[in-house]
């Protein structure tokens, strides 16, 4: 399970501005946020990104890239787990490196005719287009609204509407996760005059508050991680190895080439 907040040319200073938990099996090891792509690599021609790393399987669930794009995945549960080929953490990683929202759509469509995944729903967002792209075997692409969006395993409120898939054979805990979202999107719409960073930490808030259902504390299965991330000319990237409720985000520190290429990457900005 996870919960992701978005809140797209909503602020001026922010194109994108996002809030995330990460929920996962407490024994899967993960590496911090740090920056990876084309100066790991060494490769002038591959761009760039700040994303932690799932060890496991290599790949990353959230991350952002020096074009101002953000990325982030929860799975889709649906009533059969499908086979899929590759990890969906390596998705998200390939999206990174595209040279816009726009482009990385095109390359998971391009992806899909290859190769199976299991069920996901991935956000993709920069200055110029945001995307829910949501598969369970087919593709659904829905270009998403200035404004608030909450998404996670059973769907959730998007461009205004409630839209929640319940696989039957989670139907208990999926109707408390999708309770979970729709209560969520309700406490978050923007304030009047509010910044980005005023309305992130209210976002990182509930995301911590039990009250809300979205930091959970399992047997062997939990909120394992936070991120907050925000684009603009002053790009930050927060990151939380632990659940939000008892864990502080610690800044990530981004190289100067971030906030230069995300100021010409097309952010028009947003209505307040």
């Amino acid at each position: 399970m996870c919960t992701l907040t978005l809140a797209w040319r909503t602020f001026g200073d922010a194109p994108v501005a996002l809030a995330a938990n990460r929920d996962e099996a407490l024994d899967r090891a993960a590496e911090p946020p740090t920056v990876r792509g084309g100066r790991e690599a060494r490769d002038d021609g591959e761009r760039s990104y700040v994303a932690p790393r799932d060890a496991s399987a290599g790949g990353t669930w959230i991350g952002l890239s020096a074009s101002g794009l953000v990325v982030a995945v929860t799975n889709r549960w649906l009533d059969a787990d499908r086979d899929g080929d590759r990890s969906r953490g390596l998705l998200v990683r390939d999206c990174l490196t595209a040279d816009s929202a726009e482009a990385a759509v095109r390359s998971v469509e391009r992806e899909l005719d290859a190769r199976s995944y299991d069920g996901f729903n991935l956000v993709l967002a920069d200055g110029a287009a945001a995307f829910l792209l949501e598969y369970d075997g087919g593709l659904a692409i829905t270009r998403l609204d200035p404004g608030v969006h909450v998404v996670g395993n059973v769907g959730g409120v998007v461009n205004g509407t409630e839209r929640f898939a319940i696989p039957e054979r989670r139907r208990e805990f999926g109707a408390e996760r999708a309770d979970s979202a729709r209560r969520i999107a309700a406490a978050i719409a923007p304030e009047p005059g509010e910044t980005s960073d005023a309305w992130l930490a209210r976002a990182s808030g509930l995301l911590a508050d039990h009250e809300y259902g979205a930091c959970l504390h399992g047997d062997g299965f939990g909120t394992r991680s936070f991120t907050r991330i925000r684009t603009g000319e002053t790009p930050a990237f927060a990151y939380a190895d632990g659940p939000p409720c008892e864990t502080a985000a610690e800044p990530v520190t981004l190289p100067p080439e971030f906030g230069s290429a995300a100021s010409t990457a097309g952010e028009s900005g947003g209505s307040r």
